[in-house]
């Protein structure tokens, strides 16, 4: 099996799966009780938040646990919109985001907030003049993410950050759910005051992520309850999952530093390979994340594409999992301003560090024979 859709979701690691199994095991207890079974997973708790803060480089108090990406997303836009509503009502965003985050701005927009969705390039990235520009008094929120999860499309996120450094009323959220542990994002004096991470894109398990909340920051909880979290998010922590997660995103930053140039080898053996077939509409450039590469075969339904290689045991995808299933052009792709045929037609391949150079080359001789044998029953 090739497996070419990290993006929408890794397989688990084997210790990431044991830490779950052994911690669901023998720290079953409430870490809220008082008792020695809930102490004992208290402390395990309070590991795990100092241990992911070590890996982020920030304070333990600025980490809080999450389902997943879209929880992130939603607490950070939603919060702080509601939080902060008094001050203004206008929200900064790209038109390229994840549906966690577009939908997200929409739902505040149906309650009386105002949302700009700035345009991007060709290449799928925003103009850092057109976020100052957007700028205005009762700006409350920017939302731009780091890496775009279809096309890959690194945002300025350094260069915005200094920018909101000096909006006093002004707060950053970076959703970094495709980013970390594949294109480095430094968090401390950064400007970013709130950041995404989702533990199933880095061979962590599903329903696990974090949010990172700066000090400071005063944030309306999505959650009313026991005041976990620093009553950010209430509820009783998914321990087994923290502690895998926390797992997860050691070892992903190890996996980076030791193999930095890995992505981008594969990447370009991809593009060098793809670039033989002359069909093939290339919708990525070479300035963007190592691990996601889009491209297009116009006239192929890309479903279609996809289950001919799915018989083939080669899996990959199309627009972002949230929404692949739809069968309409991709907003993304439109957004940088490809044609509809184009739009239509996207095939995203993702990588993981554990992907191989074979795997590729098999990837691309079985797309040239699946094309192939389409355009003979297509006539």
């Amino acid at each position: 099996m090739i497996y070419f859709d990290n993006s929408a979701t890794t397989k688990p690691d084997p210790t990431v799966l044991q830490s779950f199994q052994q911690v669901s095991k023998q720290y079953y207890g409430n870490p809220s009780s008082v008792h020695r079974l809930g102490l004992e997973t208290e402390t395990l708790l309070r590991k795990a938040h100092e241990q992911a803060a070590s890996i982020l480089d920030v304070d333990v108090n600025e980490v809080v646990f999450t389902s997943g990406g879209t929880e992130g997303n939603n607490t950070a836009i939603k919060g702080i919109a509601l939080a902060h509503k008094n001050k203004g009502k206008h929200i900064i965003t790209t038109q390229i985001e994840h549906p966690s985050v577009i939908e997200a701005c929409k739902t505040l927009e149906n309650i009386g907030f105002s949302v700009t969705y700035l345009p991007v390039d060709k290449t799928g990235v925003v103009d850092i003049k057109d976020v100052q520009q957007a700028l205005r008094e009762d700006t409350i929120l920017v939302s731009i993410m780091h890496v775009n999860n279809e096309i890959g499309s690194i945002q300025p996120i350094e260069e915005i950050g200094e920018l909101m450094k000096h909006r006093k009323k002004t707060y950053f959220h970076v959703d970094h759910v495709q980013g970390f542990g594949k294109v480095p994002l430094s968090l401390k004096n950064s400007g970013i005051d709130l950041c995404t991470i989702s533990g199933h894109k880095i061979h962590g398990l599903k329903g696990t992520g974090l949010l990172y909340i700066r000090n400071g920051i005063n944030i309306f909880p999505l959650f009313d309850g026991g005041a976990q979290q620093f009553n950010y998010r209430s509820g009783t922590e998914n321990v087994a999952g923290i502690v895998s997660l926390v797992k997860a995103m050691r070892i992903i930053n190890e996996k980076h530093k030791n193999n930095r140039n890995y992505l981008y080898e594969l990447n370009q053996i991809l593009r060098n390979s793809l670039q033989e077939l002359s069909y093939v509409c290339f919708n990525t450039t070479e300035k963007q994340a190592p691990h996601i590469f889009n491209f297009s075969i116009p006239g192929y339904k890309p479903e279609v594409i996809i289950h001919a290689l799915g018989e083939r045991d080669i899996f990959i995808s199309t627009k972002s999992a949230c929404s692949s299933k739809k069968p309409d052009e991709s907003a993304v792709l439109r957004a940088i301003g490809m044609p509809k045929e184009i739009a239509k037609s996207g095939l995203r391949v993702s990588f993981s560090y554990e992907n191989t150079r074979e795997e590729i080359e098999l990837f691309c001789r079985s797309l040239r024979k699946v094309t192939q044998q389409l355009s003979l029953v297509m006539g």
